[in-house]
């Protein structure tokens, strides 16, 4: 019979062209914890362990998954997004941590602004919205933090929004979910005007394609992904302009950016008329977050 130790040994072997050791060991850990259901910490205690047989065939099937590219988070079908569990599949977006930064500003900057107005007002942002939801990450955990604003999450992909209504239903919250073209807007449908819209839109250039990994570009859909070479701020700017007669006074606009299109990113909505625009790090230093005010 195998052991634990045994898994990491054939897993390190296997994957060691596809990821680095360190994202191997976690890898391993992760889904020997998955398929056990044991906690990480006792997968790492007993390495002497032995698997069944049904686990071994289970871990089989993972490993030969992972060989070829295929992320681990649509293998096991679910991943975490700030404390929360998201379903996930090739249709949306693995969600990163980075997006986690975005949705943490733009709850900070409800804060402050609840904590500005006048004691009349108890809600100073009655509406959110979300353009691009996918997975519905974005949206759903505003919507957790913030259970008395309303929210609502676009996107083009029927598949996409069939996923974040069951990442809805599994978060038990309520969100208005439009099926909708931010580059092409039909004026029939309802869109609430709302205090805050924020976004995490396509953003990889072909070069950028260059250097990714084969997982990300072999599998997560391009239509959230990718952009033209010769206009990488397409939807950035689709969405300023929305933003401009859909954003109440003095609203908000989050984006989460291509690093490397940080002050074109800045320099486009100045231009379009958003004042106090911050370019923001992202906690690994990459310009990854813009912050613009309607006026």
């Amino acid at each position: 019979m195998k052991t634990i130790k045994d898994v990491f040994s054939t897993f390190k072997q296997s994957l060691a062209t596809l990821y680095d050791a360190s994202e191997i060991e976690a890898l391993t850990l992760m889904i020997i914890s998955e398929i056990t259901g044991s906690s990480k910490a006792m997968v790492k205690a007993f390495p002497e362990q032995e698997i069944t047989l049904q686990q071994q065939g289970e871990l089989n099937d993972i490993l030969t998954r992972l060989q070829t590219g295929e992320p681990i988070q649509y293998i096991l079908g679910y991943t975490e997004f700030y404390g929360l569990p998201f379903k996930v599949n090739p249709a949306v977006l693995i969600p990163r941590p980075e997006t986690e930064e975005l949705v943490e500003w733009a709850l900070a900057s409800v804060s402050s602004w609840q904590l500005a107005v006048n004691s009349q007002e108890q809600l100073a942002v009655k509406n959110i919205l979300d353009i691009g939801t996918g997975s519905g990450c974005i949206a759903i955990s505003l919507k957790k933090n913030l259970p008395a604003v309303q929210i609502s999450a676009i996107d083009i992909s029927t598949d996409a929004l069939q996923t974040a209504k069951q990442n809805a239903d599994l978060n038990e919250v309520d969100i208005n979910f439009i099926q909708a073209d931010i580059l092409n807007i039909n004026s029939e449908i309802e869109i609430p005007k709302s205090e805050i819209i924020i976004s995490n839109p396509p953003y990889v250039t072909l070069h950028d394609k260059t250097r990714m990994h084969t997982n990300v570009t072999d599998f997560e859909p391009h239509t959230a992904l990718f952009v033209p070479e010769n206009d990488p701020l397409i939807f950035y700017k689709a969405i300023a302009d929305f933003a401009i007669n859909n954003l109440a006074s003095n609203g908000l606009l989050f984006f989460e950016i291509n690093e490397s299109l940080g002050r074109e990113t800045v320099e486009m909505l100045e231009s379009k008329g958003f004042k106090n625009v911050e370019l923001r790090k992202d906690m690994s230093g990459r310009d990854r977050m813009v912050k613009g005010t309607r006026i």
